[in-house]
């Protein structure tokens, strides 16, 4: 029986399927369920705003947001989370999707470190950062119910653990490219794992730059 939550449910094609096994095949157990609550919490925020969402679209930018992390998918010089754009934007080029809602999705992804933009983008840009919000910052934990937190985590379990097994995830898929997280929030995952870790700095590059004065 498929799992809903008042009414949100993961719309049942082929394009949502295949996310769900690439996903599943591609992440670990730990990213694959904070994935999947993200557009739990994303799809309920926007019912609850009453935001014209495309389900399909909101559902693979959550459930690649994080495919950058991932051995398969990272490269060596780009911000995971372009690494993970670039990968939904791919699968969904397989799809025969439109390129606008491609660049949804791209974007969705590519913002969802950035806080204070996705949040004026379309909704299906700002219910992914939403949702990544929820599950890994606790924004917005009170305006969900009891009852909706404790069903969406019943389905996909969230571990004891999870804030320090969410921050190792995030570390071990960024650790080897440190300079990618300049101007964005995973600059302090590095830093929390690497005392004395110099993260590149705004006014330094300005300083630093070949223009004279």
């Amino acid at each position: 029986m498929k799992f809903s939550i008042n009414g949100i449910t993961i719309p049942d094609t082929a394009m949502t399927r295949d996310a769900t096994t690439f996903v599943r095949d591609t992440e670990s157990d730990l990213l694959f369920h904070h994935s999947s609550r993200v557009y739990y919490w994303g799809a309920l925020a926007g019912r609850r705003l009453d935001l014209k969402v495309d389900a399909e679209l909101l559902y693979v930018g959550c459930m690649f947001h994080d495919v950058g992390l991932t051995h398969e998918h990272c490269s060596c010089d780009k911000r995971f989370e372009v690494d993970g754009a670039n990968a939904a934007r791919d699968f969904l080029q397989q799809y025969g999707v439109e390129q606008a809602d491609i660049d949804k999705v791209w974007t969705a992804i590519a913002l969802h470190t950035t806080p204070g933009i996705p949040q004026f983008m379309a909704p299906e840009i700002a219910l992914v950062t939403a949702g990544v919000e929820m599950d890994v910052l606790g924004i917005n934990y009170d305006h969900f119910s009891d009852a909706e937190r404790e069903a969406v985590v019943e389905q996909h379990p969230r571990p004891a653990q999870f804030k320090e097994e969410i921050i190792q995830a995030f570390y071990d898929g960024i650790k080897n490219k440190p300079d990618t997280t300049f101007g964005n929030v995973k600059a302090d995952v590095i830093a929390d794992k690497q005392p004395g870790f110099s993260p590149m700095n705004f006014c330094r590059v300005i300083r630093q730059s070949s223009w004279v004065g």
